[in-house]
């Protein structure tokens, strides 16, 4: 079955027969507009604007769904429109085929990319048949509906690239000229003024012996663009003018002069590579956002270069300047000269007061590069040029969006890791021959927060330091990275320069915040950023919106380190964030710890994980003091998670600057267990304040830790809380083999909701039971639950040991290899 927007909206059969009409006429509008999407989900507002325009009428939501039911009774078997949050979804057999305007996308699209691979007779027989799909105007019975004149205009655009693309390949290959004089003449009187198609008449007349006519059209069109633009020909024109003058070979010409041709290889953005081209060809203004140095002028061109029909390339680097562009409306606000100039050049027009002019009837894609320190004024002309002129596209770059209603937005940020390390190897064996790659590039390329730019940077300065230097220099990675392109935009030769380029473009407030936000480590909430920061929702916004703050999926704002080390690097000594950094994590980390030995010990533990980095870098900010409270709260934490490794140097650092005291005696002591210390000066004074210690300890973990990391340590005493109560039961048992105050401690660790004592507890009553195996299995299911991979391989290895005396050999092995894997993920030791 066939669906064909081509001409009239019809649908056909496998047999090509045609299936009876679907519906009135605001059904068939629906359908339409479903099909231009077929096998994708459109969500509903979506539809209601394309249905009823930008203001859709009291009660239009129901008139949909009431379509949709229509729509679905009218529908041949095998075709439904599905519906879920996300939108409606026309589920067909394949879109690709089943939809004549997907097929001719597609067609028209590999069409394109044989011509430019220099395979013109596949591309003359892929454009041919995507031509021979239309059967009239595109959308024609449903054209009163809001949503279609534009896509109509859209699929005429992309019907003259595909004329001129064919048209080029059959001259190419030696087509008949006569025939395509004839086939050329509608285009032409449809658009007289669309310099290619008129430069392929010249060539197909020249080739049929009728050069006078040729020549005849190049003074036609050469004319009208001096009295109706105040424009000369092109050089392609000019160029196809040259040829019929000296009775040259036709050639094939190309959709508008050469887009800016890369010097390397491009890697790394196939995926988004895909994403934009879609994107393209979908919707009339796409930007692509994100930090300097992402690749996002790249990727344009990439894309550009292999999409049919024209394509025009304007770079606003170098555009500064204000005033209002003259003839302008006034309705749309003042529009910055240079940047309508920039335009103007990029299209051969004189002044820019033609534009709309030059570009009306036109099916061009415009390439806008570097918007961001223009973003206003670009966005003004960009929105009058999109209204007056149907067939213009834009993909625009920027480091923050146009703000434009109808623009599609496609974040770039880093590169996929094993992209980086390609991209790194590529450009390493461009200045090193025979570079393959280094077991440190990985580090390295992360390090960088794998932005193309910075290491293509660091790639190229293999030629007088190892990757071990690169890799170790991070810390100064502005000085490192200070040497770039000789021919590149002066903001891209450096590190430092692509960086200030983007803090220049900040207002005061915003360069505030974002000087305060480097205080954070690995990102953090909104709820943070307020709470250290001093900052409203307003700056940060901004900042997200300009590139220098991305927001992930899980909602945390965080800062591509390298930004992050420039803003520090701004950050005033003794600014307020540093210490209310401090504050804030030392506060939740006390919060956590009750939390920790209760119910709600995952939810805990999963919020100081996504916190870990900003944990730790508070340990280095607030007074002495502070930092052994902070330790004394996060040691559960460290040690259910097993990361006492991670934080043993910050924290020695911590005890060579405290003076202790008696007052936090057991600070000191849980200061030195983290420190991983087992003897010394500092385990002899934090011995000696636990001992003369007289009231119970704060912190329950304590004695359990020490007695674990040290030895046992009498005359302690615990706390009252039921917790403390549950392990110090543990202790006895084990102590006495009891089975009943093993028993006692399960039903108090249950009761809390804790899962670490409820499994430690199990463990321990499994030794004094007839049936292990079972409580085993609920104690290694909790231990697993918390990622506490010491005590995963502990009881495994303990079952193992029972599988074995009941004489499961097969079992026990099971259980010591999936050990020994536990181990070896955890980098646990043995």
């Amino acid at each position: 079955m066939v669906f064909r927007l081509l001409g009239p909206l019809a649908v056909t059969g496998a047999d090509g027969a045609p299936v009876p009409a679907t519906g009135g006429p605001k059904v068939r509008a629906l359908l339409a507009r479903l099909l231009l999407d077929a096998g994708r989900t459109v969500p509903v507002e979506r539809l209601l604007d394309g249905l009823y325009g930008d203001e859709p009428p009291a009660g239009a939501q129901g008139a949909l769904q009431a379509q949709v039911s229509r729509l679905r009774r009218a529908l041949p078997p095998g075709v439904a429109v599905e519906f879920s949050a996300a939108g409606y979804r026309l589920a067909v057999g394949d879109p690709a085929t089943d939809v004549d305007v997907l097929r001719f996308e597609a067609l028209a699209r590999e069409g394109a990319r044989a011509g430019a691979a220099g395979d013109p007779g596949r591309a003359a027989g892929l454009l041919r048949e995507a031509l021979g799909l239309w059967r009239g105007p595109a959308l024609a019975d449903v054209r009163d509906a809001p949503f279609a004149a534009g896509q109509a205009a859209r699929l005429d655009a992309l019907r003259l690239d595909a004329v001129e693309e064919w048209a080029a390949a059959e001259l190419a290959v030696g087509g008949d000229p006569a025939a395509l004089v004839r086939e050329l003449e509608r285009p032409v009187r449809e658009q007289p003024l669309r310099e290619r198609l008129r430069g392929l008449q010249m060539r197909a007349l020249a080739e049929a012996g009728r050069q006078a006519e040729a020549l005849a059209v190049y003074e036609e069109v050469r004319t009208a663009l001096a009295e109706e633009l105040g424009a000369d020909p092109s050089p392609e024109l000019s160029a196809a003018h040259l040829e019929v003058l000296r009775g040259g070979t036709a050639v094939p010409d190309r959709a508008c002069p050469p887009l800016p041709a890369p010097l390397t290889d491009f890697v790394g953005r196939e995926r988004e590579r895909e994403r934009l081209a879609a994107l393209v060809t979908a919707a009339r203004l796409v930007t692509l956002v994100g930090p300097g140095g992402a690749g996002k002028t790249r990727l344009a061109l990439e894309v550009g270069a292999g999409l049919p029909g024209e394509v025009r390339f304007v770079d606003l680097a170098a555009v500064g300047g204000a005033g209002p562009v003259p003839g302008g409306d006034g309705r749309t606000g003042p529009v910055s000269v240079e940047v309508a100039e920039a335009f103007a050049a990029a299209l051969g027009v004189r002044g820019a007061a033609r534009l709309e002019t030059a570009l009306a009837g036109r099916p061009v894609l415009l390439i806008v590069d570097n918007c961001e320190h223009v973003v206003a004024e670009t966005a003004l002309l960009v929105r009058r040029l999109l209204a007056a002129c149907p067939g213009l596209r834009m993909l625009t770059t920027s480091r923050e969006s146009l703000g434009i209603t109808g623009e599609s937005l496609l974040p770039l940020g880093a590169l996929a890791p094993d992209a980086a390390e390609d991209l790194f190897v590529r450009r390493a064996a461009a200045v090193r021959p025979g570079f393959t790659g280094h077991a440190r590039v990985a580090e390295l390329c992360a390090g960088l927060d794998g932005l193309p730019l910075a290491v293509e940077l660091a790639a190229a300065r293999l030629r007088t330091l190892s990757v071990e230097e690169l890799a170790d220099g991070l810390g100064e990675r502005f000085e490192l990275l200070s040497r770039g392109d000789r021919t590149a935009p002066e903001r891209h030769r450096t590190l430092r320069a692509v960086v200030e380029w983007s803090w220049s473009l900040l207002e005061p407030d915003e360069r505030e915040l974002a000087a305060r936000l480097s205080v954070f480590r690995g990102g953090a909430t909104a709820e943070a950023v307020a709470r250290v920061c001093g900052a409203g929702p307003g700056p940060l916004a901004s900042l997200v919106e300009k590139s220098l703050v991305e927001v992930r999926d899980d909602g945390r704002y965080r800062m591509l380190e390298t930004i992050r080390a420039y803003a520090a690097e701004r950050l005033p000594d003794g600014d307020p964030a540093i210490a209310a950094h401090h504050a804030y994590y030392r506060e939740l980390a006390e919060a956590a710890d009750p939390e920790l030995r209760g119910p709600d010990q995952l939810e805990w533990l999963a919020r100081l994980d996504a916190e870990d980095a900003n944990l730790r870098a508070a340990l280095r900010r607030g007074t002495p003091e502070d930092g052994l409270r902070l330790v004394a709260a996060l040691s559960p934490y460290w040690w259910l998670r097993g990361l006492r490794g991670r934080v043993a140097a910050p924290v020695a650092e911590l005890l060579d600057r405290v003076e202790p005291t008696a007052e936090l005696g057991e600070e000191y002591a849980l200061c030195v267990l983290a420190a991983g210390l087992r003897e010394g000066e500092h385990v002899d004074r934090a011995r000696e304040f636990l001992v003369a210690r007289t009231a119970p300890l704060g912190q329950p973990y304590t004695a359990f830790l020490w007695s674990t990391s040290i030895g046992p340590l009498e005359g302690l005493r615990m706390g009252d809380d039921p917790w403390a109560r549950a392990l110090g039961q543990v202790g006895h048992a084990h102590l006495t083999s009891s089975k009943a105050l093993f028993a006692e401690a399960l039903a108090g660790f249950r009761a809390l909701g804790e899962r670490w004592g409820t499994a430690t507890a199990l463990e321990g009553l499994a030794a004094h039971t007839a049936e292990p195996l079972p409580l085993l299995a609920e104690a290694l299911e909790l231990f697993e639950s918390l990622g506490v991979a010491e005590d995963v391989v502990d009881l495994l290895h303990r079952r193992a040991a029972v599988h074995e005396a009941a004489g499961d050999a097969a079992s026990a092995a099971a259980d010591r290899a999936r050990a020994a894997t536990t181990s070896r993920r955890a980098g646990l030791p043995g």
